[in-house]
Parts: structure tokens; sequence; C-alpha cells
């Protein structure tokens, strides 16, 4: 029995340092994940920390991208739109100015006319009132002058016939 309780002693004792021995292997173990879980978590904080900074930089870029772009086309639309005015002015000036120009030559060619046919229809009423006049003129002397002769020829024929009588 005392073998027994020796062999249970040494089994004891084996079994304390197989305990021990699973503990220390169990700390060891312990300590290596949280080494690991600290090496895993500090790649997940860098590997975290490093998108965001990768993003935060590509949507800076993108906003400073995106502004200029619409600052580019904002003033080539401001220099087109300003072009366009000052060219639809222009134009506007030139169109104004050849109507006026074509109203004032168009105005100024039929108070030409107007006064042209005025004056010829005045000169061609005077001229026709002379005629007029000098047809009645020649007609009344003409009249005149028959009837002298017609008295004249009677006055002759009376002297005739009283002288011959």
């Amino acid at each position: 029995m005392v073998v027994a309780a020796a062999e249970i002693g040494v089994i004891a004792v084996v079994g304390a340092e197989a305990g021990v021995a699973a503990v220390a292997v169990v700390a060891v173990v312990a300590v290596v994940a949280v080494v690991v879980v600290v090496v895993v978590v500090v790649v997940i904080v860098v590997v975290v920390v490093v998108v965001v900074v990768v993003v935060v930089v590509v949507v800076v870029v993108v906003v400073v991208v995106v502004v200029v772009v619409v600052v580019v086309v904002v003033v080539v639309i401001v220099v087109v739109v300003v072009v366009i005015v000052v060219v639809v002015e222009v134009v506007v000036v030139v169109v104004v100015v050849v109507v006026v120009v074509v109203v004032v030559v168009v105005v100024v060619v039929v108070v030409v006319v107007v006064v042209v046919v005025v004056v010829v229809v005045e000169v061609m009423m005077v001229v026709a009132v002379v005629v007029v006049r000098l047809v009645v003129v020649v007609v009344v002397v003409g009249l005149v002058l028959v009837v002298e002769v017609f008295v004249v020829l009677v006055v002759v024929e009376v002297i005739v016939a009283v002288a011959l009588q």
C-alpha cells in the first residue's frame, strides 16, 4: 500500500507538473493570442486609418477637380455668353444703322420724287395755263380780227353801195 501510495504521489506530482506545464502552455498561448490580437487590431487600425486617409485624399482631390471643372465651365459659359451678347449687340447696332440708313435713303428718295412730281405738275399747270391763255388770246384776237374784217367788208360794201347809187 505504501508503494501504491508512493505511486499515487508520483502520479500526483507528475500530474501537478503536467498541470503546471499545461498552465504554462495555456499562459504562453494566451500571451501569444493577446499579442496576435493586439497585432491584428493594430494592423486593422493602420489599414482603417490608411483607407480613411486615402478616401479623404481621393474625396478632396475629386472635390477639387469637380470645383475646378465647374469653375472652368462657368467661366467658359460666361465668356461665351458675353461674346454672344457683344456680337448680338454689334449685329443689332449694325442692323439698326443699316435700317436707319435705308429708311433715311427711302424717305429722301420719296421726298425728292414727290418734290419733282409736284414741281413738274406745277410747271405743267403753269405751262397749261399759259398755253390756254395763249389759245384764248389767239382765238379772241382771231375772232376780233375776223369780226373787224367782216365789219370793214360790210362798211366797204355799204360805201360801195352808196357810191354806186
